[in-house]
């Protein structure tokens, strides 16, 4: 009798405060969703994916298109546009920031020419995994660091997708020792991955997605890299190749992203931004999970084929750690920007370095032995071109954020979620 009388009181009292607010019973959900407003018609945005349907890395551009319209609720409304319907990938960059389009999927390397930055927020050889750049974007600063790069050309931009590691180089002999490398012409994409083959005696040749079998089943090319086991056997390259080089080293943690135009992003409320980083974060976990999954699925099919895996030596994995490292160091020195993102890849890195080492062989990621030292000399080198301390400053914000867990709330200017004390 206690409870029911106990109940009924409360029960009365919301019914008193429900018809005091003026809100009906649906829409008392709880405070924050009784906040939000929506306009009159939604926000509508036009996207593009930067591959076309034959590749299926738009599966996360999809993925992400449909669970902002889900949770925009009225708010937004995003139109997407399979590869090819108005842009291209390499044209997507113009195309978003002239304003052509609202909205566009990038891999950030295609950028580089630009600024040598954008390679550093996707692929880098060897050093960084799927898990390293997921930590490394939400709980790190790498978030707020890359958008200050995308900011200066006009474009906010989201990491919403991360695949597995990919495959490697797709072959027609076998490829083991730096010998083996000498004379190879191969498809590869990247500056840096480009450098590092040329590096090891190879010619790196830069070819569209679509040109890519044609130009191994004619011979012009010796092998090529493209993405994952599942986009890999899409575009039927178990056709024409009869060996994978192993491990894939040129893009351990291949990162592709969103890109919005900036005045259009200005002009959203706050709802639809704040809905706009939590899809991304939340489609990265779907696409990591799906590649992942499917990369041991299509690996299974790959050998099923006929087509055999070969393992690199130490010594070429010695020697790609190396190029590596030099050309970041040498990246460094020429610009801020890659310097300023440098710094704090490594600082993540160095921070996670025992815990690593302890867990072996229960974790992710691996050091090296020179990455202390690399570390050193990118805080040196961020030091002179006068960008440690904000990097510092950017990243301890980071880490005090996520730690507060402190919600962005309805009815405020929105910045960033979690957002600072």
């Amino acid at each position: 009798m206690r409870l029911q009388k106990h109940f009924s009181n409360k029960k009365e009292k919301v019914i008193q405060v429900v018809a005091a607010t003026g809100f009906g019973l649906g829409v008392m959900v709880g405070s924050a969703q009784a906040q939000v407003e929506k306009p009159a018609e939604p926000k509508r945005l036009i996207f593009e994916t930067a591959w076309p349907t034959s590749v299926t890395l738009w599966r996360p551009d999809k993925y992400f298109v449909d669970l902002v319209n889900i949770l925009g609720d009225g708010h937004v409304n995003i139109e997407y546009n399979d590869g090819g319907t108005f842009s291209s990938s390499v044209q997507m960059f113009d195309d978003v920031q002239s304003g052509a389009l609202d909205m566009g999927s990038d891999w950030p390397s295609y950028w580089e020419g630009r600024n040598t930055a954008f390679s550093l927020t996707t692929s880098v050889p060897v050093i960084f995994t799927p898990y390293d750049y997921m930590t490394w974007y939400w709980q790190r600063g790498g978030y707020e660091l890359v958008n200050e790069l995308f900011n200066k050309y006009g474009l906010q931009w989201y990491p919403h997708s991360v695949t597995s590691p990919e495959s490697g180089q797709r072959t027609n002999k076998p490829v083991n020792t730096l010998e083996d490398y000498q004379g190879l012409r191969l498809r590869q994409c990247g500056r840096n991955q480009s450098r590092l083959l040329e590096g090891m005696g190879a010619s790196a040749v830069f070819t569209p997605a679509g040109e890519i079998y044609a130009a191994l089943d004619r011979g012009v090319l010796d092998g090529a890299e493209f993405s994952v086991p599942e986009v890999d056997w899409s575009m039927g390259l178990a056709e024409v190749t009869d060996y994978v080089v192993k491990p894939g080293w040129h893009q351990p943690g291949p990162i592709s992203g969103i890109m919005i135009n900036k005045d259009v992003y200005d002009q959203l409320d706050d709802y639809t931004k704040f809905v706009l980083k939590q899809a991304a974060q939340n489609t990265m976990m779907w696409s990591y999970t799906f590649f992942e999954q499917t990369s041991g699925e299509y690996t299974n099919k790959f050998r099923e084929a006929g087509v055999e895996y070969t393992r690199l030596d130490d010594e070429v994995l010695d020697k790609v750690v190396e190029l590596v490292e030099a050309q970041i160091i040498e990246d460094a020195k020429a610009n801020p920007d890659h310097a300023k993102i440098a710094f704090s890849m490594y600082d993540y890195l160095v921070n996670m370095k025992d815990w690593r080492e302890l867990q072996k062989p229960f974790t992710a990621g691996y050091s090296w032995d020179s990455l202390e030292e690399t570390h050193k000399q990118l805080e040196e080198i961020a030091k002179e071109h006068g960008v440690y301390d904000e990097v510092i400053a950017v990243i301890a914000d980071a880490k005090e954020r996520n730690k507060n867990q402190i919600f962005w709330q309805v009815g405020t200017a929105y910045q960033n979620n979690p957002i600072a004390k």
